[in-house]
């Protein structure tokens, strides 16, 4: 009778999770680094003529006699942002505006300010009297659909980016947040366009590359994808992700030694990403090397104990071995792990039943058929078992349903021939083994010739 190993290798996809978002800091506008020059001077010529009173008072003896109170009190709030300390920022802006309402530089690094407290309606109330004071402003727009992403309110943000741009059409990194946006609601190509913007005005954002290379994978445009990956590595050779994604890429298009060559690569950036380890451990076993196969899936296992897939499949690369003991060892703990795991129900009984354990393989293969109905090789595999315990009739109802299943499954043609033969039922046999031979069998053709004439 024939058995066989139903392979299934799950390769997970990106299961590091995902875009790297890119870190945009607040920034000033360049209008606001001529006023915080401006108000630099002040205070500096006021100082030399006030020397004792700014030794004896600082900086607040300074706001006291300057005449340009706001633009002191806003300098010194600039002064303490760049210290960090944004409440003390924040109190100074406050009283900049008190003295002077339209010091839209204020409210704007106030907003900044809030954000960096993570107070975002805050922050967007304050972008908000900014663009009022200064509809051109292109950075509050910016800066509050940063605040306004945060707050998930991702059509708002685009709404803003995409203001920051008309404003100023070279902002790279208002259309690359919008592109991470887009991406968030699903409009790919959209999100595509933005980062191909990205690219052109800052040819240098390997991160660009990066998460353009992400969805075109998402796309199917695997060589796009490729060629995306390739140029962000090229521009930060640093980064593993990257080297990941390509390798899932080349496996995905056979080219598994490439792929090895990119997994190992992004083991050899973090040490410690055991899904590296597991799809280069897929790569060896689709090349035939079923040792070193064992051997990436037991490292992925060392570094996430719980990792089922990686327990599964190394249990196909011991059954290639002929190590069926360690195959159920391995689908036991999948099992453990995942009690929905119709696959590793299935290869272990498989195992079972090269060990001529069929009463356990039954059992396995029944728990697959519950958790996979149409799972046609457990229903073949198990009218394997069921035959060798002399269970004629339950083996034909298997294989019955396995044609049903999958009509151009030969062997269950073959094998339910062979079984009617044995009941006595030798028209059917002949019905069953002519079927198989126009399927493609060679060895039902002599039992039809000597038997079904």
């Amino acid at each position: 009778m024939v058995t066989h190993f139903f392979c299934t290798a799950f390769l997970l996809h990106r299961c590091f999770g995902n875009f790297i978002i890119f870190e945009i800091h607040y920034k000033i506008p360049p209008l606001m680094k001529r006023l915080i020059l401006i108000s630099l001077l002040l205070i500096s010529q006021f100082s030399c003529k006030t020397a004792k009173e700014f030794k004896s008072g600082g900086l607040s003896k300074a706001i006291e006699l300057n005449l340009d109170y706001a633009k002191a009190y806003f300098n010194s709030g600039l002064s303490k942002y760049d210290l960090k300390d944004y409440n003390g920022a924040i109190v100074d802006f406050t009283k900049a505006i008190e003295l002077n309402s339209n010091l839209h530089e204020a409210y704007y690094n106030r907003g900044v300010s809030k954000a960096k407290l993570k107070d975002y309606n805050g922050a967007i109330a304050d972008f908000t009297k900014a663009i009022e004071l200064n509809p051109n402003l292109s950075d509050a727009y910016y800066n509050r659909g940063l605040s306004k992403a945060k707050l998930k309110d991702y059509n708002g943000a685009i709404a803003d980016y995409t203001k920051a741009i008309e404003l100023n059409p070279n902002y790279s990194s208002a259309y690359y947040n919008r592109g991470l946006l887009k991406d968030d609601l699903k409009d790919y190509n959209g999100a595509i366009a933005d980062y191909t913007k990205t690219i052109e005005l800052n040819p240098y954002d390997a991160k660009a590359y990066y998460n353009r290379g992400v969805l075109k994978d998402d796309l199917k445009d695997y060589n796009g994808a490729i060629a995306d990956y390739t140029k962000a590595i090229e521009l930060n050779p640093y980064d593993a992700k990257a080297y990941y994604n390509r390798g899932v890429l080349k496996y995905d298009l056979k080219d598994y030694n490439g792929a090895i060559a990119d997994f190992t690569k992004a083991i050899e950036l973090n040490p410690n990403d055991s899904d590296a380890y597991y799809n280069r451990g897929l790569s060896k076993y689709d090349l035939k090397d079923y040792n070193g196969a064992i051997a990436d899936f037991t490292k992925a296992i060392e570094l996430n104990p719980n990792y089922s897939s990686a327990y599964y499949n190394r249990g196909l690369s011991k059954a290639k071995l002929k190590d069926y003991n360690g195959v159920i060892a391995d689908c036991t703990k999948a099992i453990e792990l995942n009690p929905n795991y119709s696959e590793a129900y299935y290869n272990r009984g498989v195992s079972k039943a090269k060990l001529k354990d069929y009463n356990g393989a039954i059992a396995d293969f029944t728990k697959a058929i519950e958790l996979n109905p149409n799972l046609y090789e457990a229903y073949y595999n198990r009218g394997v078992s069921k035959d060798d315990l002399k269970d004629y009739n339950g083996a034909i109802a298997d294989y019955t349903k396995v044609i049903e299943l999958n009509p151009n499954y030969s062997n269950a043609y073959r094998n339910r021939g062979i079984v009617k033969r044995y009941i006595g039922d030798l028209s059917g046999a002949c019905s069953d083994w002519i079927k198989a031979v126009n399927l493609g069998q060679i060895d039902p053709k002599e039992w039809v010739a000597n038997e079904c004439n």
